[in-house]
């Protein structure tokens, strides 16, 4: 795992190392996809219309036009090995930037609160839908490092929309182990209890959860407790575990509504409330427990963090949203996480909050890695056009891949992210395709560390169907949130045939994840 202190050579330059063959004759026409397990080019719909091209051919690929070429003289064509070739709108000349850059994001409650609205029998508003979380809402089966840091996996494959494949950029911390030896932690939770939280799953599941979750921490972590309504209040200072649980359990226990939502003093009480209590050498979090649905005080996010700045930056406090409730604050509560250097969840029932709070205990408290930033470099002899599915609220400057003091993810072990691209590779092209980056500091000591994989394109699976069965889930996925988002990502097989890939994925792995995922698809295929 390598250190980077002096080393500035930026990814794209790598392309030295790996020229491509030029490109070759169009290869064989692509493989069929399995009818049990293909992916068919038709639409975001219940019946698989195509969408792909409107009746008088303008660009239906949902990507951005690329700047004019300078050297085509306006005529839209492109050039290869001398001959000249017409170039359809459909086949849109590659955009000059082969950078893509990104802070890591661990994100699920976009996928967790569509089945929430899914399961209530409507379709979530498609601004509430982020690709990337639905993705990274699925173990993976990437290879994982030994400490701290990342393992970079990078794999993909072919679609049978002529030279577009879907390409995988898989980050993967060391496994999570309730035994393995971790810094303390100093928890701070900051409880909405204002009285919208009466409703049912939302202060009584939040309590239960505190409940387990204090059973689970150890003697030496520590626990405050903030409410807010339409004031805030500490009503447990920093508390070690160690002789003092039923304290704790008491506090919660006596958790009750009362009248507004004031987040913003909530957030701000609990910032300081962490401050007061910090502990050198631990995790100190703060974890937002609420609707997200401010009614009074300051309700903007960014008023809300820049009052709290100084905690967050000068102490390393990091945010942990979790969302209840079926009327929910998504936009409020993505944004508090993201610019809190955190991650959010969303919970709607006893099995989501014990997930949460239980299993994934180790990874939601703990860091392995701090400003996690990614950086993938396409190689402009063999890709013609990519597209990064979501993360547009995670953008990086490619200039910024390497500047320390620009934000990136904070990641704790057990945790994957994972980063899917649709690619439309050059006819006939052969050779290197993408080197993939990830750069992070070392939670503790804040010193730079990278690691990166590659992909060529004879790695490219021939189909969907002949990858691994967790890249297929992470296709599904996509796909899935791409026709709630109405979008228009090559190779969309519409919401019947996902729905039945994702049942037989979902008995292949004997994964009751991918089987809720199949449960989220049906829902939506009936009311499309």
């Amino acid at each position: 795992m390598g250190t980077d202190q002096t080393d500035r050579t930026r990814p794209a330059q790598e392309y030295a190392r790996h020229r491509t063959r030029r490109p070759r004759r169009l290869r064989a026409t692509l493989l069929a996809l399995t009818a049990a397990g293909g992916l068919l080019l038709t639409g975001c719909s219940a019946g698989g219309s195509s969408n792909s091209n409107s009746a008088d051919g303008a660009n239906r690929t949902g990507f951005p036009a690329p700047a004019p070429a300078t050297t085509s003289g306006g005529d839209n064509s492109s050039e290869q090995d001398g001959e000249q070739t017409s170039t359809p709108a459909d086949k849109i000349a590659p955009s000059p930037d082969y950078l893509s850059t990104f802070a890591l994001d661990v994100d699920t409650a976009s996928y967790g609160y569509a089945r929430r609205v899914l399961a209530d029998g409507q379709l979530p508003d498609p601004s509430t839908v982020r690709p990337e979380e639905f993705v990274n809402s699925f173990r993976q089966d990437y290879e994982r490092p030994d400490g701290n840091g990342f393992t970079v996996t990078v794999d993909g494959a072919r679609t049978d929309s002529a030279n577009w494949s879907l390409v995988r950029v898989g980050l993967a911390t060391r496994t999570a182990d309730d035994n393995a030896e971790r810094p303390p932690a100093a928890l701070t939770f900051v409880i909405d209890v204002s009285g919208s939280m009466a409703e049912t799953g939302r202060l009584d599941l939040a309590k239960k959860s505190l409940d387990e979750m204090t059973d689970r921490l150890r003697d030496d972590d520590s626990v405050a407790l903030v409410t807010f309504s339409d004031e805030a209040e500490t009503v447990l200072p920093m508390t070690r575990l160690d002789g003092h649980r039923g304290t704790v359990h008491h506090a919660v226990d006596e958790l009750e509504t009362q009248s507004s939502t004031n987040l913003g003093a909530g957030v701000a009480t609990g910032y300081a409330t962490a401050t007061e209590g910090l502990r050198e050498g631990a995790t100190n979090r703060v974890v937002l427990i609420s609707d997200g649905l401010a009614n009074t005080g300051d309700t903007n996010a960014d008023s809300i963090l820049e009052r709290i700045s100084n905690e967050r930056r000068d102490h390393g406090i990091t945010l942990f949203g979790v969302g209840v409730g079926s009327d929910y604050g998504d936009a409020l509560m993505e944004k508090l996480a993201d610019k809190g250097d955190g991650h959010t969840a969303y919970v709607s029932d006893d099995a989501d909050a014990r997930k949460v709070f239980v299993d994934q205990l180790p990874q939601n408290i703990d860091l392995t890695a701090r400003d996690a930033k990614a950086q993938v470099a396409f190689d402009p002899e063999t890709v013609a056009q990519f597209r990064l599915i979501g993360y547009e609220d995670r953008k990086v400057a490619d200039d910024d891949f390497r500047n320390d003091n620009v934000d990136g993810g904070e990641i704790g072990p057990g945790h994957t992210v994972t980063a899917l691209y649709a690619v439309r590779t050059r006819p006939g092209a052969d050779g290197h395709l993408a080197t993939a980056s990830v750069r992070w500091l070392d939670p503790d000591t804040r010193a730079p560390h990278e690691e990166s994989g590659q992909l060529e394109t004879d790695a490219l699976h021939d189909s969907l169907s002949s990858a691994s069965p967790r890249f297929q889930v992470t296709a599904v996925a996509a796909y899935f949130a791409d026709c709630l988002r109405s979008g228009d990502l090559p190779g969309d097989p519409g919401l019947d045939e996902l729905a039945d890939r994702a049942h037989a994925l979902a008995k292949q792995t004997e994964d009751k994840d991918v089987q809720q995922l199949a449960e989220a698809i049906d829902e939506a295929s009936r009311m499309n």
